[in-house]
């Protein structure tokens, strides 16, 4: 039987999250908001299959255990990565979501890495 996988958000992913879609209203309007919130829903809500999903990636670049999964799955258009960790056993840490034209480091609090 298989690892119950739970997924956590640091707050600064919180934060993200929230300047994301409040960028994307202002933007593109709140229609295309809700629908990228979906698309950020579901690419989260995968990350509950465990770590090592397809198009995931290990990023030892960014830090020791540091992986990333692009949103953009299933058909939906995004342009940001979930940048996460395995927390312990049976948890995986949101860190950071970030768009994918940003230099990742840059972005990652240098005790993440």
């Amino acid at each position: 039987m298989g690892v119950n996988w739970s997924v956590r958000w640091t707050k600064r992913a919180s934060l993200d999250h929230a300047a994301i879609i409040r960028w994307t209203v202002i933007h593109f309007g709140a229609r295309q908001a809700t629908l990228y919130m979906e698309t950020l829903a579901l690419a989260v809500a995968a990350l509950n299959k465990g770590p090592e999903l397809p198009g995931c990636k290990t990023r030892p670049e960014l830090g020791e255990g540091i992986r990333t999964l692009h949103i953009a799955r299933g058909g939906r258009k995004g342009r940001h990565f979930i940048v996460y960790r395995v927390a312990d056993s049976c948890h995986i840490e949101i860190l950071r979501l970030l768009h994918d034209s940003m230099e990742l480091a840059g972005h990652l609090v240098p005790t993440l890495r």
